[in-house]
């Protein structure tokens, strides 16, 4: 979406304190502050959810939107880990709404004793009410604060829930939070369960159109992780819809990943032990190649950044490899291999059912149990030497890997201590071919990677000094899904990127020292321009994950066409918009010039249409799933070519610019 320019003139009149629900209001001309007792407001029922959304949803924009149904999906999850539900379906409906059903034992009807309203209004219409906080209805959960549907039911503009229970169906209805019609039952039922279906509230979001691709990807996740559970997804507008049931659990989420990967034994090693009334299990492929994949879960809740039981599992691989390795001869004395070594070319689910996770934050990106990296750290050694014990031939090949490895991570090193002598890596002595800005602090300094020289000088010379670099490449730079660190340290291009950059490369990068937190991707409108575009993200995601992480990177779209009429002149992005303008504009005396590259730009017209804060278009790009994400680097730049043939196969229809 195009960018705003900037904040300096969107200096806000009220300051808000939403955690305490105070408005300081300024008072105009004195500069000081009218705080009484007038000043306190009290949010009563669901209004402090719709004054604050973002405080329960992250964001209320597309990710926030989605976030809703995950809220309700979770519910049902939590009744699958009970083992109380087999099936769900989410539809997403024609009229913008969607329906999340499960065949579970559906949300009590009966009236709650101390609050005199039944317990399906309770959790549907008061924050933190739920049966998850003791651990006789659920032993673990992923919702832990009964806040999901609460939340839910808040922003949207009006919800619905039915509920089978006993032989008869329920159903309450609310409108933007409040209650709309009383809990009543409506007829008879065959089985139990609960549908919920709800509209967002356009009030609140700045989209309501839900992505059928975004929602498929969650919920194959979640059918990977509660094996033989049945999740169907439908987009009745699109006429789409897939249905995800792994009895593999997660050894088949692992082959899913490594589906463009050249395994090194066949089938994924498989380790699962209770411990503690905390049940720890881990699925384990080493593939040919040189990336390291592990995604951890607590509660089917996806731990982005990690945490102790990720700790515990990197310890007790490195401990249970090492202790294999010194029994076999594979390494002498005081030498060990390091977890990196072991951790080359490993693609690992990790996935924990615990009763009282401690995550930091709402969010529940990372896990921070103390006693759980013990945990895992000695159920996995126990199990891992077991294996390695049980399967020599699998123990060899890992372990002829991780030592390979060990070499090549000297190699490494020694490859970045020279470029280090050189003044590379850390971002001193920046390449000469580096256009660098005047500004120092990062937060407001921008670096465009521009194709080819031709455009790189018209960047250099359209660009605002002040805040934007410039750095032109020279052709493509290495693929890096197919090259270890030593051999992509050996490549100019990629050097000069990460001396650019400035926070280093791999286990090393370190996002404080990025010198930019805008990384411009900036290719021309064509096949090589988009290969290009994908050799960078590549290199990103490979070995500079924590700028995808943290927002800083994004891809510019440049025009298509250039459109004159007289002296007006307009730019068209997409084919679409050409046809657009030219019925506004009709035929009589207008020019259409269609840009082959950024190279037939000069620096004025790259100015307006790519490099302006004020009419720009960039794509932030964001990892909604690593694991999609993963497999899908390995789809598109790896070795084999059937898993790429049958992507292009697969979405074909969804290309909107062919460049033939």
């Amino acid at each position: 979406m195009p960018e705003n320019g900037g904040f300096d003139g969107l200096i806000s009149r009220v300051i808000s304190v939403p955690k305490l629900g105070v408005n300081l209001v300024a008072n105009e001309g004195t500069g000081s502050v009218a705080y009484d007792a007038q000043s306190i407001q009290v949010l009563e029922g669901l209004q402090a959810v719709r004054r604050r959304p973002a405080m329960y949803i992250g964001s209320v924009d597309a990710r926030g939107l989605h976030h809703l149904v995950h809220e309700v999906v979770d519910n049902s999850i939590d009744e699958a880990m009970v083992g109380f539900c087999k099936n769900i379906e989410v539809s997403i409906n024609a009229d913008g709404s969607v329906t999340v059903t499960d065949d579970g034992r559906g949300i009590p009807v009966e009236v709650h004793p101390k609050y005199g309203v039944s317990a399906a209004e309770l959790v549907m219409s008061k924050m933190h009410a739920g049966g998850k906080f003791e651990h006789k209805l659920y032993r673990v959960s992923g919702g832990l604060h009964g806040v999901g549907l609460s939340v839910v039911n808040g922003l949207s503009e009006w919800l619905e829930a039915r509920i089978r229970r006993d032989g008869k169906e329920w159903r309450i209805r609310f409108a933007r939070g409040e209650k709309a019609e009383e809990l009543r039952e409506i007829g008879p039922a065959e089985g139990t369960g609960t549908t919920i279906t709800f509209k967002p509230d356009p009030q609140i979001f700045e989209t309501t159109e839900f992505d059928f691709d975004l929602l498929a990807t969650r919920l194959r996740e979640l059918a990977f992780l509660n094996r033989g559970l049945r999740i169907t997804v439908t987009d009745v507008a699109h006429n789409r819809g897939d249905v995800f049931q792994y009895e593999g659990g997660i050894v088949q989420y692992v082959k899913w990943i490594n589906r463009a990967k050249t395994p090194l034994h066949e089938s994924p090693i498989y380790l699962s032990k209770e411990n503690d009334g905390t049940q720890v299990e881990a699925a384990l492929q080493w593939h040919d190649g040189y990336a390291e994949s592990v995604f951890s879960f607590v509660n089917n809740i996806n731990t982005v950044e990690g945490g102790t039981h990720l700790i515990g599992f990197k310890s007790a691989l490195a401990r249970a490899m090492n202790s294999y390795a010194k029994q076999n001869k594979w390494i002498k004395g005081t030498e060990g291999l390091e977890g990196e070594d072991v951790r080359e070319g490993l693609t690992a689910i990790l996935s924990l059912k615990l009763p009282e996770p401690q995550f930091e934050g709402q969010t529940k990106m990372k896990l921070g149990n103390s006693e759980v990296k013990g945990i895992v750290d000695s159920a996995l050694y126990e199990k891992l030497g077991d294996f390695l014990l049980e399967n020599p031939k699998v123990a060899e090949i890992v372990l002829g890997k991780a030592v390979l490895a060990a070499q090549a991570r000297e190699a490494a090193r020694k490859a970045r201590e020279l470029t280090r002598r050189k003044g590379l890596l850390e971002g001193f002595g920046l390449p000469g071919k580096l256009a660098d800005c005047a500004e120092k602090d990062p937060a407001k300094s921008e670096l465009y990677i521009v194709e080819g020289p031709s455009a790189g000088g018209s960047a250099k010379a359209g660009r605002q000094r002040q805040f934007q670099a410039i750095l032109p490449l020279r052709g493509k730079i290495l693929n890096v899904e197919k090259a270890r660190l030593d051999q992509m340290l050996g490549n100019e291009e990629i050097r000069t990127l990460i001396t650019a950059i400035g926070g280093s490369v791999g286990e090393e990068f370190n996002l404080q020292k990025v010198r930019y937190h805008k990384v411009i991707t900036m290719a021309d409108a064509d096949v090589d321009g988009q290969h290009i575009t994908t050799l960078l993200l590549t290199l990103f995601f490979r070995y500079m994950r924590q700028l995808l992480d943290a927002g800083y990177v994004y891809i510019s779209q440049p025009p298509l066409y250039k459109i004159r009429k007289g002296k007006e002149i307009h730019y068209a992005y997409t084919e679409r918009q050409r046809e657009d303008l030219a019925k506004q504009l009709g035929d009589k005396g207008v020019v259409y010039q269609r840009f082959k590259g950024l190279g037939e730009m000069n620096a004025e017209e790259l100015w307006e249409t790519t490099m302006d804060p004020q009419r720009r278009i960039l794509k932030q790009v964001t990892i909604e799933d690593a694991a999609a994400a993963d497999a899908l680097f390995s789809v598109l730049m790896g070795e084999a070519v059937a898993p790429r043939r049958q992507y292009i196969e697969e979405h074909a229809k969804e290309v909107l610019n062919l460049d033939i």
